[in-house]
């Protein structure tokens, strides 16, 4: 009983520090700025997913495209994708009954405002609007590699 007890304000730590590690990585300024060049790629499609909400700073989800996780959304973050063009399904993670289907082709950039409240709301947007947000708003996030697994609050 007395070793339950001394090992309780550890496992505490334990959960509070794991808990913190839910977010995705901020990329370095430089990645950020490179990436708010806007440059396409000749052979895959570009997609940049943004949340330009401060208002639900404690709510998160965590953001799929075809079934891959691409990392924890966070409000004033963005995602830079590349994909092979063609028909792509972005969505949010289990509860989360929010999900775009979106064609794309080689070298063109595409934007998708997201909001999160109850489940995620993805909305594709003009290109000039997108851009427009991003630099406004939202810092870059690294996407996960793939097989990574979030560790959910």
């Amino acid at each position: 009983m007395n070793l339950a007890r001394a090992k309780l304000p550890a496992a505490i730590l334990l959960l509070a520090a794991l808990g913190g590690c839910a977010s995705t990585p901020e990329a370095t300024l430089e990645r950020d700025a490179r990436a708010k060049h806007f440059e396409s790629n000749s052979y895959l499609a570009v997609i940049y997913i943004y949340r330009a909400d401060w208002t639900r700073q404690g709510e998160d989800t965590v953001l799929m495209v075809n079934n891959r996780i691409i990392g924890t959304t966070l409000p004033a973050s963005y995602f830079r994708i590349e994909l092979w063009p063609g028909r792509h399904v972005i969505r949010g993670f289990g509860w989360d009954a929010g999900r775009l289907v979106l064609e794309t082709e080689a070298g063109r950039v595409y934007f998708v405002a997201l909001t999160v409240g109850g489940s995620s709301h993805f909305t594709p947007v003009p290109p000039d609007i997108g851009r427009r947000a991003i630099l406004a708003c939202c810092g870059l996030l690294e996407n996960w590699a793939p097989g990574q697994r979030p560790l959910l609050r």
